[in-house]
């Protein structure tokens, strides 16, 4: 979702064609906080975040540190595929 001030600004039926109300299985990926993810990925969703400020490292380090890799994304939406 590249804004969140855009979708909340659209009619309900849009944000329902985009995120329907019965699919739970959701990710949120952002290299920043999780605060307001919450609101699109709801109970049963997910999100792969960094929680905290400063770490400097090649990207792909910092990557691995805080899950952003392919393999820890697929693993998570295999397991909340298999819950909801």
């Amino acid at each position: 979702m590249p804004s969140w001030y855009r979708y909340e600004l659209q009619d309900a039926a849009y944000k329902e064609s985009v995120l329907p109300k019965s699919v739970k299985a959701r990710i949120a990926i952002e290299m920043a906080g999780e605060i307001g993810w919450d609101r699109y990925v709801g109970l049963d969703g997910a999100t792969v975040t960094m929680s905290t400020f400063g770490a400097s490292a090649p990207i792909t380090k910092l990557q691995d540190k805080y899950g952003f890799t392919v393999d820890n994304i697929v693993k998570i939406a295999n397991e909340l595929r298999e819950k909801n």
